[in-house]
């Protein structure tokens, strides 16, 4: 759903993707004097907020909830204390449209907000190493459950109204020749169907203008392992050396964590881009949807299969295992469809009982079937 006018450009925070609906979910705080503002950087506690009168810096006490998914993150907009307030505080959260979340590295049901209020979801892949689809394949299904309104918007709007786009970048491009380079981005588009896919050399600047349009007056995260290229790519949107960049190793070809902080920077000509520091480790969340589209062709495959609820294993007249054999469907598609199916039902059955429960009985029913599978080959050898 679109809320900007033309009125919206003359707003002091327009550069920041302030429009008629942050205003009207702002109304109410207005009326007690608070100040409307987007987070640009969270440290310890403290963030940085840009608000109609410039930046000022804030203290979170008040909004630390026990729920870590609604800690205050780069992109929320917030009620903040107005001038002369000292200490200043952030009073609220308004509510999200939407949010990019991971799993946590802990053994608890968590996740982690990496950015919120996107309206693209920018892939960083680094062609200076050898490509990896299924980690492609993992960030876009977080992405699109980002765009289905999972997670976080479940307790805030709407979930049709908003949506996160995902686009997978190939950034250092001039390292590979053009034809192996055409083949890259035909194997990445077989892996991100429906997703843009653009090839960068931020070095110097090769498909940077289509990208630019592309985010132009919309928020973009950038995302992807260390040495992706997201802080040179950052500052080659930007016009200017902002992002510190640090060199990557020789020996394979990753990077050391330049980022160390989420921030939220504006573009020259439009649109917002928050930079986040390499992940090591993508651990999905809730992203069953997102999984779902990321491998349309399987699912749609599944239709066909006997049982409704077929694992695509040994079963009887699987129509996926089917399309692997007649050479249809890649086998590296059905083990990372496979892969990340098993991660996310994990995860979800940590909080639901009822998932818990349906988790349960398929391990039940498989164990069942190698059960019998070995019975019966014991009486082939007897």
């Amino acid at each position: 759903m679109n809320f900007s006018s033309p009125s919206d450009s003359l707003h002091p925070l327009a550069a920041y993707g302030w429009d008629r609906g942050w205003e009207a979910e702002f109304a109410p705080h207005a009326e007690r004097g608070f100040l409307p503002g987007r987070v640009v950087r969270v440290d310890r506690g403290q963030c940085d907020i840009v608000t109609p009168t410039g930046m000022v810096r804030a203290d979170t006490e008040f909004v630390v909830p026990h729920d870590p998914m609604k800690v205050v993150c780069t992109g929320d907009w917030v009620a903040v204390d107005p001038e002369g307030s000292d200490p200043r505080y952030v009073r609220t959260l308004l509510p999200r449209r939407t949010a990019f979340v991971r799993s946590t590295s802990s053994k608890r049901s968590e996740g982690q907000v990496l950015a919120t209020n996107v309206d693209h979801v920018v892939i960083c892949v680094s062609l200076a190493v050898e490509l990896d689809l299924g980690r492609i394949e993992r960030f876009l299904a977080l992405a699109m459950s980002c765009s289905s309104g999972e997670a976080l918007l479940r307790d805030s709007v709407d979930c049709g109204e908003f949506s996160a786009e995902p686009v997978v970048v190939l950034t250092k491009a001039d390292l590979v020749h053009p034809a192996t380079l055409a083949h890259l981005v035909e194997d990445v588009e077989r892996s991100a169907p429906g997703v843009p896919v653009f090839t960068v050399s931020a070095l110097h600047g090769d498909g940077l203008d289509a990208l630019a349009a592309l985010v132009g007056s919309r928020t973009s995260v950038l995302l992807g392992q260390s040495g992706a290229g997201k802080s040179t790519l950052a500052n080659a949107l930007l016009g200017e050396d902002v992002m510190d960049v640090q060199a990557e190793r020789d020996v394979d070809g990753k990077g050391r964590h330049t980022t160390t902080t989420r921030n939220l920077l504006a573009l020259p000509d439009g649109g917002v881009l928050i930079d986040t520091p390499g992940l090591r480790g993508v651990g999905l969340f809730d992203a069953g949807s997102g999984v779902g589209q990321v491998f349309a062709e399987i699912e749609e495959l599944a239709e066909a299969c006997r049982f409704h609820d077929c694992a695509h294993q040994s079963e009887p007249d699987c129509a996926v295992r089917s399309a692997v054999e007649n050479g249809d469907l890649p086998v590296r598609r059905l083990e990372s469809y496979r892969k990340l199916t098993r991660e996310n039902r994990w995860i979800v059955a940590k909080t639901d009982a009822r998932a818990r429960a349906e988790l349960r009985r398929d391990w039940k029913r498989r164990g069942a079937e190698g059960r019998a599978a070995m019975a019966a080959k014991r009486r082939r050898w007897t």
